[in-house]
Order: structure tokens, then C-alpha cells, then sequence
């Protein structure tokens, strides 16, 4: 059996790159931030930031076109690797430099932000009537009995 798994929690580092194939298949490129957190031998705290580089196609990229720089992400995927060829500098006899790039192909996508609170306070009529919704009647005293 062969596993190929990656979840990644992290914040989306920048705005995302839609792009589109020739046959019109959308892709959208995400760099995803983790930071991974130890205490050192001193007795403080030392953290690692990685960056990740996510791809994700069809629905899925138009989905991701919607995410902004700094939102806050579950991504799950798989592992790709792919080469390619970086030109040389124009007049330059050096060949062409082979590169090697890791990625990860998101086949889900959860955006993981709590919804925009309302800061905004109620209207005083609206507040009064929901206090004196939720407030027990007060006995009323009458002292001295009246007579009659």
C-alpha cells in the first residue's frame, strides 16, 4: 500500500495567481505559510516559518481565486514534484539550469476564518425592549396595606 498525503493549517502568504490552461482549465497558485513553534535550550522560544506552494484546478482554483492574502486555510493534497529548465542569461554560453520544484496539488480547500463580527450595537429601543424581555418581573410592595 502507497500513501501520498499531505494537510497542511496555515494562512494564504499572498493574493492567489489564477491562471488557465489552453483548453481553458483553471489553475490557481497559493503560497500557504506553517510555523511550527519549540522551546530552546535557554528556556525561550524559537519558531520556523515554511512556505508551501499549492496548486489547484477546475472548481477548485475558482474557489481559491476567492482567498485573500492572510486567510486562514486547511489544505489537503498530495505531494507532487516537477523539473523544468531555467534559461540562461541572454549572451551567456552556461547551459540551461535544471530546477526541481515541490508542490502541493490540493484536492481540498477549507477556509477556516470565523465569519465578520458585528460590532455594532443594537438600537436603544431594541436593547430596552430586550431587557425588559429578559428581566423578572419586580414585586410590588405596598406598605402600608390600604385600607378598604
Amino acid at each position: 500500500m502507497y500513501q501520498n498525503r499531505i494537510s497542511l493549517i496555515g494562512f494564504v502568504g499572498n493574493d492567489v495567481q489564477q491562471k488557465s490552461t489552453k483548453n481553458g482549465t483553471p489553475v490557481a497558485v497559493l503560497s500557504v505559510a506553517t510555523k511550527s513553534s519549540w522551546k530552546n535550550s535557554t528556556g525561550g522560544y524559537d519558531s520556523r516559518t515554511e512556505w508551501h506552494r499549492c496548486t489547484a484546478w477546475g472548481k477548485l482554483a475558482e474557489f481559491a481565486g476567492k482567498l485573500e492574502k492572510g486567510a486562514h486555510v486547511q489544505i489537503e493534497g498530495e505531494l507532487r514534484y516537477r523539473e523544468y529548465q531555467k534559461a540562461p542569461e541572454p549572451n551567456s554560453t552556461a547551459a540551461p539550469i535544471k530546477r526541481r520544484l515541490a508542490e502541493i496539488r490540493a484536492n481540498r480547500i477549507m477556509k477556516l476564518d470565523r465569519a465578520a463580527r458585528q460590532d455594532e450595537p443594537a438600537p436603544e429601543s431594541d436593547a430596552a425592549e430586550l431587557r425588559s424581555k429578559n428581566r423578572r418581573p419586580e414585586p410590588k410592595l405596598v406598605w402600608p396595606q390600604p385600607s378598604g
